[in-house]
């Protein structure tokens, strides 16, 4: 395990910083001493979390999809803060729902957001990682370990970004650049507690094993992915048995298989019922974002 480093004076970049995880990380880093960078599509939002920051802090409206946007976005916080040390790739929307009648465009958008997104992150702030040997931390989920049904735009975006993480850490690492894979499981936020408003996907969550079918507490989950960036591990669980989870990921898929049948033809009745858009507060910005005619700030 590798030591802990004070944050004190460091520069620290999360995006999805407007609510959630995103926003409890940047509070926990800013609380450490880490000066902060918000990045996210709420330019209000993210303005208010910037001013209840302990820290110097400042906040850039951009989309993590866009290589442009994101190039711009490294230059101009390196030029603000003189440096970037910790980039935290926390951006991220969902979607559930059979694929079979999913909607084309928001499955797609999760594949975007969450592993393109995160690629583009990495792609944009890498160079300033690289001057102050810095740490990159892409945040995962449970569904990178575990397939799930009425899960696979998410499932294949966090297994991919997972994946590339992966991939980084051996290609960068020479240079003295850190690359961590963070793992939450259902963790309450508006991403959850949106799903949980569809009745089918809420019931199918209960049905899980114990401990993967309950909602864990924010606070001390994000106070695991602090511990994670001070000591900047190559892997970082939210919740304390996700580390167990990786003994036995080579089981999953089959055990699933097996139960997800028995499961999806109990609710087959009732899965026209289920939501196929982009579920929670983020869902929701993300979509007025990419409505043609919506004013941006």
């Amino acid at each position: 395990m590798s030591a802990s480093r004070s944050l004190e004076g460091q520069v620290a970049v999360v995006t999805g910083a407007a609510r959630g995880v995103g926003e409890l990380l940047a509070r926990k880093l800013s609380a450490r001493g880490a000066k902060v960078a918000l990045v996210g599509l709420e330019p209000e939002a993210l303005k208010e979390v910037s001013e209840r920051l302990h820290t110097d802090s400042d906040h850039w409206h951009a989309d993590v999809t866009d290589h442009e946007a994101m190039a711009r976005v490294a230059e101009e916080v390196k030029q603000r803060f003189g440096k970037v040390d910790i980039v935290v790739a926390n951006a991220g929307v969902a979607a559930g729902g059979p694929f079979a009648d999913s909607d084309p465009e928001a499955w797609r958008r999760v594949i975007e957001v969450n592993l393109i997104g995160g690629a583009v992150t990495a792609r944009a702030f890498l160079p300033v990682l690289a001057e102050s040997r810095g740490y990159f931390l892409q945040i995962a989920s449970l569904a990178a370990i575990t397939p799930a049904p009425m899960m696979s735009a998410y499932c294949a975006s966090k297994s991919g970004v997972e994946a590339f993480a992966h991939c980084l850490r051996a290609e960068v690492g020479h240079k003295g650049v850190k690359v961590g894979v963070g793992y939450l499981s259902w963790t309450d936020t508006d991403m959850v507690r949106g799903a949980d408003q569809d009745e089918v996907m809420r019931e199918l969550r209960q049905r899980l094993p114990w401990p993967s079918n309950r909602t864990y507490p924010l606070g001390p989950a994000v106070d695991r992915i602090v511990a994670g960036i001070e000591r900047r591990s190559p892997h970082v669980y939210a919740q304390w048995w996700l580390r167990g989870m990786q003994g036995v990921r080579g089981y999953l898929p089959g055990i699933i298989a097996t139960v997800g049948q028995r499961e999806m033809k109990r609710f087959e009745p009732r899965l026209t019922s289920v939501s196929r858009g982009l579920v929670g507060a983020g869902g929701a910005a993300d979509e007025k974002e990419r409505t043609p005619g919506t004013e941006r700030h």
